[in-house]
């Protein structure tokens, strides 16, 4: 008789680099606020990484003299980052699935973020799982907190939210 191999499962990605991010989340150039995710723990953890630079369009009209990183921005980058959270979490790579906001609870600015930083998003998942997921987001540069907020966001990965059925 003839032994065959255990099957292995396929280990999910601890880091997503650029070319991952845009197989997990649609969002692209102008609106695509995150370079790299790190420290994945599927359903639990991630860190994402904004390199924040000059170039970018939203400082062309965001006080040009002394330009600063919308807070609506980072909120959004935070999102993605637990976007690509839940991407991993639940094996959606490839499959144009959608995290959309459902609310932005206790969200605090506390520092400016400029071109030249380096953004560290840390989100927690506070409640996941099925279709509607809860996180807690700290947004900070150098250590020092730029933000914090609590979002909830529903997952459609069919295209089927919002249509009468």
């Amino acid at each position: 008789m003839a032994e065959t191999a255990p099957t292995e499962t396929a280990p999910v990605a601890t880091e997503a680099d650029l070319a991952l991010i845009k197989r997990l989340i649609p969002h692209r150039y102008p609106f695509l606020f995150i370079d790299k995710v790190i420290g994945i723990v599927p359903h639990e953890r991630a860190t994402g990484i904004k390199n924040v630079t000059a170039n970018e369009p939203h400082f062309e009209g965001h006080f040009p003299a002394r330009p600063i990183m919308p807070g609506v921005t980072i909120v959004e980058a935070l999102a993605q980052t637990s976007a690509v959270l839940v991407s991993l979490s639940v094996d959606l790579m490839d499959k144009e699935a959608l995290v959309y906001f459902m609310a932005i609870d206790n969200c605090r600015f506390r520092r400016m973020v400029v071109p030249g930083d380096v953004l560290q998003l840390d989100v927690e998942v506070k409640r996941g799982g099925g279709k509607v997921w809860k996180f807690a987001g700290r947004a900070s540069v150098d250590g020092q907190l730029a933000c914090e907020a609590e979002f909830t966001a529903m997952l459609d990965v069919a295209g089927d939210v919002g249509r009468a059925g």
